[in-house]
């Protein structure tokens, strides 16, 4: 950002936090962000509601995005709407949707503490007493974020479909194979076998699309935050349980099924207590398949902008090739799946 850009967002900024002043500290880029910019600055408020020192995250748009994620103004929409209903997520303050100050839309939002390093939550031995308190917590935030349900104003601009969430889930899969220049046979055939075990529609909430370990920040035991809601949605409820559990966000830690970090009994603890119901916790298998056919179309489309030479990238061809995994992941989570139905009738 330049000095002027810099200015301009400080005046901005006390304007809309009711402050005399706003002082900023120059902007520093945080890491990731490969679909969104997140810039970490610090602010001196001089009176009003905010008054003191004041730890902020400015998130904007990468220069490349993905067409399926939210803008800006809806993201900030669905904080405000998890913020509300008590999940630990960031506290939204500030939205330029027309891109006044900066060129392009931004938000401003509270810094959070801990860290959200996958490598550091599924693999830091420093961790482990804390793991099933902190395992039992991210069930917890999961539940809150399920007790947003259809219809709310605030989330007009969410897609609602009268199709069950797996059946539009499953034509979204077919459509973006189709739109790929070669065929993935496999693939094919896993999401005609998730079509033909689909199970009977639940109640729809709203999903966050990408509730995994990355994307949710953890101190100790607790969760202090849950990151980017670019892709939340109306979804089945454990279309999100499906996804922070299959083995692609495990890290390595296979034994792990809570993404690398803790066991899906202490998820569900957390989870019933918050919710005070349960889910259809005999299909997470089912909603595994799902979750790991739906990375394996997204990392075949990612490599698919470095092969076209839309934008040359060695951490997108890279990613592309990670579908071959997950094409294996698909079969041989199938076949387990098969063989515990075939042992049970025996």
């Amino acid at each position: 950002m330049t000095p002027e850009q810099i200015d301009a967002l400080a005046v901005w900024t006390a304007d809309r936090l009711g402050a005399g002043t706003v002082t900023l500290s120059p902007p520093s880029k945080m890491s990731g962000g490969a679909i969104q910019e997140n810039w970490k600055l610090d602010a001196e408020v001089v009176d009003g509601p905010h008054a003191g020192s004041l730890a902020l995250v400015l998130r904007t748009d990468a220069p490349s995005g993905v067409s399926v994620s939210h803008p800006r103004a809806h993201e900030f929409a669905l904080l405000r709407a998890a913020f509300a209903a008590g999940a630990t997520v960031p506290e939204p303050l500030a939205l330029d949707e027309g891109g006044a100050v900066l060129g392009k839309p931004f938000y401003l939002m509270r810094r959070a503490t801990g860290t959200a390093n996958p490598r550091a939550l599924s693999r830091d031995t420093g961790l482990d007493p804390h793991r099933p308190a902190l395992t039992a917590a991210i069930g917890r935030e999961l539940a809150r974020i399920h007790s947003i349900t259809p219809p709310r104003a605030e989330l007009a601009f969410l897609q609602q479909d009268p199709r069950p969430p797996v059946k539009r889930r499953l034509d979204e899969f077919r459509a973006q194979l189709d739109a790929l220049p070669r065929a993935y046979p496999a693939l094919e055939w896993a999401i005609r076998w998730l079509e033909m075990n689909a199970p009977a529609n639940a109640a729809t909430v709203l999903g966050h699309g990408d509730f995994r370990c990355g994307n949710i920040m953890a101190d100790g035991a607790e969760v202090t935050a849950v990151l980017d809601w670019e892709f939340a949605g109306w979804s089945d409820p454990m279309e999100d349980v499906g996804w922070i559990c299959a083995r692609c966000w495990r890290f390595g830690v296979d034994d792990r099924v809570v993404g690398g970090i803790g066991d899906l009994s202490d998820f569900r603890r957390g989870y019933e207590a918050e919710a005070g119901h349960g889910l259809d916790w005999g299909r997470v298998g089912f909603w595994e398949v799902l979750a790991t056919v739906r990375w394996a179309i997204i990392a075949l489309h990612q490599g698919e902008r470095h092969l076209s030479g839309e934008e040359m990238s060695m951490e997108l061809a890279l990613t592309g090739r990670k579908a071959a995994e997950m094409e294996f992941d698909v079969l041989t989570q199938i076949r387990a799946i098969e063989t515990g139905k075939m042992e049970r009738m025996s």
